[in-house]
C-alpha cells in the first residue's frame, strides 16, 4: 500500500505515519525499488496497534521502548510489563474520569429537579 493508501485507510495524516516511523513507533517499511514506501501487512499491523494504544493515551514513551523490544530476544516479560504499566496508568485516568462524571450527574439532576418544578410552575400560571 502507498503512503495515500495507509493514511485514508487508517485516518492519519501522511506527516504523522512520517513522524510514527521516524521516532520508532512504526519499524521501518518496506521500500520498492524506487525508494517509495511499500506498507505491507505487518506494518499496518502496526500503525493499526500504534492509533489504537495512541487514541485510548497510552504514552509515546512507552510505545517505542515496546516496539523496541518487540524486535529483541527474550523481552516478552519485558513487553508485559510496559502493557501492564500503561494499563494500570489509564485504569487510574479512567477512576478518575468516573468520579468526575458521578459528579457532573448529580449536579445535573440537582438542576432537573429546580429547573423542571420551576418551569412547570410558570406554565401552569
Amino acid at each position: 500500500m502507498t503512503i495515500k493508501e495507509v493514511s485514508q485507510k487508517y485516518d492519519l495524516s501522511h506527516d504523522t505515519i512520517h513522524y510514527y516511523e521516524r521516532i520508532g513507533l512504526i519499524p521501518p517499511v518496506p521500500r520498492k525499488p524506487n525508494g517509495i514506501r511499500d506498507f505491507d501487512q505487518e506494518s499496518c499491523n502496526w500503525i493499526e496497534f500504534i492509533k489504537c494504544m495512541r487514541s485510548a493515551g497510552v504514552q509515546i514513551e512507552a510505545l517505542i521502548d515496546y516496539v523496541h523490544l518487540f524486535y529483541q530476544e527474550n523481552t516478552a516479560e519485558a513487553r508485559k510489563d510496559i502493557l501492564i504499566e500503561q494499563r494500570d496508568r489509564l485504569q487510574k485516568q479512567i477512576d478518575a474520569m468516573n468520579i468526575v462524571i458521578e459528579r457532573l450527574n448529580k449536579k445535573v439532576d440537582r438542576y432537573e429537579e429546580i429547573i423542571i418544578p420551576a418551569e412547570k410552575k410558570l406554565l401552569s400560571k
